[in-house]
């Protein structure tokens, strides 16, 4: 076994949502250009990405470097050669180590951060993509300040048990927040678990 495959991580979500996540990928994203994966976690979900949408290049990235192992690991694993060497990247610190994309990708951060970084995703986002980029995002909403299921509500009471600043959003916030850094809401999908997809595109 390559030394490398050791450091593959896995989250049980990770591999249970991929699929449908690509699924939504597939129909959102360009045919090609760069896509930037904000908070890769593991890694899983570039490869799995990456090696499904051949026509893009994959650059993930998280601010955790110690997460930057197991992305590497999972892409060398595939054998991919459209998944860029991860990047350190803390959404609410400017500058990026980027400067433009096609698309942006965040899955499942917004909800384990303060509100800072969805700020910061948002004022990075309206720097790097171009008009009519697609920005991303997937995890557990609030709708109309309503919990959409009550794992969801309990999801939110742990996470806040954690830390204060973290907690489910209502998704009207964040399309608001979006709106004002010059993003369209444009579709939001349903989700195994209780969990949207958010299409957002930059005007």
């Amino acid at each position: 076994m390559p030394e490398e495959e050791d450091d593959r991580r896995i989250a049980p979500a990770a591999e249970r949502n991929k699929g449908p996540i690509l699924e939504v990928l597939r129909r959102v994203l360009p045919p090609q250009g760069l896509v930037l994966e904000i908070a890769s976690g593991t890694g899983q979900h570039a490869a799995h990405c990456a090696a499904h949408l051949p026509g893009l290049v994959w650059q993930p990235s998280d601010r955790d470097a110690g997460a930057h192992a197991s992305i590497t690991a999972w892409a060398a694993h595939g054998g991919l050669s459209n998944v860029r060497p991860p990047l350190t990247l803390d959404v609410t610190q400017e500058p990026w180590p980027l400067e433009r994309a096609n698309a942006i990708v965040c899955i499942n951060m917004i909800h384990i951060s303060p509100w800072d970084a969805s700020i910061g995703l948002m004022r990075g986002a309206e720097r790097l993509l171009p008009p009519g980029g697609v920005l991303y995002l997937y995890g557990p909403y609030k709708r109309g300040g309503a919990h959409t299921a009550p794992g969801n509500a309990a999801f939110d009471e742990s996470l806040r048990q954690q830390n204060p600043a973290w907690g489910v959003r209502n998704l009207e916030d964040v399309a608001a927040l979006a709106s004002r850094h010059g993003f369209d809401l444009e579709e939001v999908v349903e989700m195994p678990a209780n969990n949207l997809s958010v299409i957002l595109r930059r005007r």
